[in-house]
């Protein structure tokens, strides 16, 4: 069977223990997003070691700053021209590591797992793209298309880094190589954060006539999506992730014991499925405030979209996804599941800018946890059935 660090369709060999090396040395940098801990560095160290890396292999590189932390990277292997170009996709940063059981930082290997901050998610991925494309380029593979390595910021908060790629790079195809158990990922949630400002009427604890407790009618706006939650769980269902869902996230409201509180804010997160829309959200925060005022006139209270994501979709007609399926049918001996997300990717983006995108990466466990790993053999095989997709799609 081709694969575990071999491909004999294309002579081409992923070594296992360099891979393993290469996973170890990104997962020692620390990128930890600074938008989620104040003391994250972000991806400026891991950049230059990308940069470095692609460098070597005889990449075109380019590095795109953001902002003071946050940094892209780009790495081509040119193509002769005349043949589909295909985006491999990965995040730099990670989340905090400050609550981690394990040491975050110094990748232990044991029982053909890695372990660290960053070994699922994504900096496995991020080896077996650049395993891959290094040993594509080493035997000096024909292919008429560009592979485009992208390595990007932040998108464990707002995605800037994607936003940011797809102004300047396009691409016949995309994978985004966040994990998936090397099943195809062909669907995820969407997402919409709310803010509600709930008002009401300061005045001394002891003067009930004179204050109206904006904390208590924020309670109403909590009932209602309690309400609102049980009848998204009700359907529409989507055949592989299920129900849309609400949940409340903040409430802060209140300035000491003995005063009536003149406002508090909720905030909540929607998460929405393939069809429904940023009008469909707004609409129906509209109505949720409306039923409260029609049912108390006395009611104030206001809320907007504050930040919006949309969801993911990838048909299974395209060509990309016949290609990846027949590379994990040759590298693993059996076609790979379809399978959804339960959170957000960037490739909500990609597909949003026209790069018809998929999902596809390694088995792990321990997504933001305290422990977390990746599964060696699963990146042996990722990467040699990155082999063989961009040797297909790109020739």
């Amino acid at each position: 069977m081709p694969g575990r660090g071999g491909n004999d369709k294309m002579n081409v060999t992923i070594n296992r223990d360099e891979l393993i090396s290469l996973v170890q040395n990104l997962i020692r940098i620390d990128s930890v997003n600074p938008y989620l801990d104040e003391d994250g560095p972000g991806e400026k160290e891991m950049a230059a070691f990308i940069r470095d890396r692609l460098q070597t292999a005889g990449l075109e590189v380019h590095v795109t700053p953001i902002n003071d932390t946050a940094v892209n990277v780009v790495g081509i292997l040119r193509g002769t021209g005349g043949g589909k170009s295909l985006m491999l996709n990965g995040h730099m940063d990670t989340v905090s590591a400050k609550r981690m059981e394990i040491p975050p930082f110094e990748p232990t290997l044991a029982d053909n797992k890695i372990f660290g901050r960053g070994s699922q998610d994504m900096k496995g991925s991020l080896g077996a793209m650049i395993a891959a494309v290094e040993a594509i380029a080493q035997v000096k593979v024909p292919l008429a298309g560009d592979v485009i390595l992208t390595f990007v910021a932040d998108e464990e908060y707002k995605s800037i880094g994607t936003e940011e790629l797809v102004k300047a790079y396009k691409a016949d195809a995309a994978i985004c190589c966040e994990p998936s158990d090397l099943a195809i990922g062909v669907v995820h949630r969407g997402f919409a954060w709310v803010k509600c400002e709930v008002l009401g009427k300061a005045a001394h604890g002891s003067r009930p006539a004179e204050g109206i407790d904006a904390i208590v009618r924020a309670g109403r706006v909590l009932q209602e999506l309690e309400r609102l939650s049980d009848r998204l769980a009700q359907g529409p269902v989507h055949p592989i992730l299920g129900a849309a869902s609400v949940h409340a996230s903040i409430i802060q409201g209140g300035t000491e014991l003995s005063t009536y509180p003149d406002y508090c804010r909720i905030d909540w997160e929607r998460r929405t499925l393939p069809g429904e829309t940023e009008a469909d959200v707004a609409n129906e925060i509209e109505a949720l405030l409306q039923k409260l005022r029609a049912e108390d006139e006395t009611f104030q209270a206001s809320a907007e979209l504050s930040f919006l994501r949309e969801p993911f979709e990838f048909g299974l007609d395209e060509p990309l996804y016949l290609a990846l399926q027949a590379a994990c049918k040759s590298v693993m001996g059996k076609i790979p599941e379809v399978c959804g997300f339960s959170g957000w990717t960037d490739a909500a983006l990609l597909q949003e800018a026209g790069i018809p995108t998929v999902l596809f990466g390694p088995v792990g466990a321990g997504l933001h946890a305290a422990v977390e790993y990746v599964e060696v053999d699963s990146l042996v095989d990722m990467s040699a059935i990155l082999v063989e997709t961009i040797c297909d799609f790109c020739q």
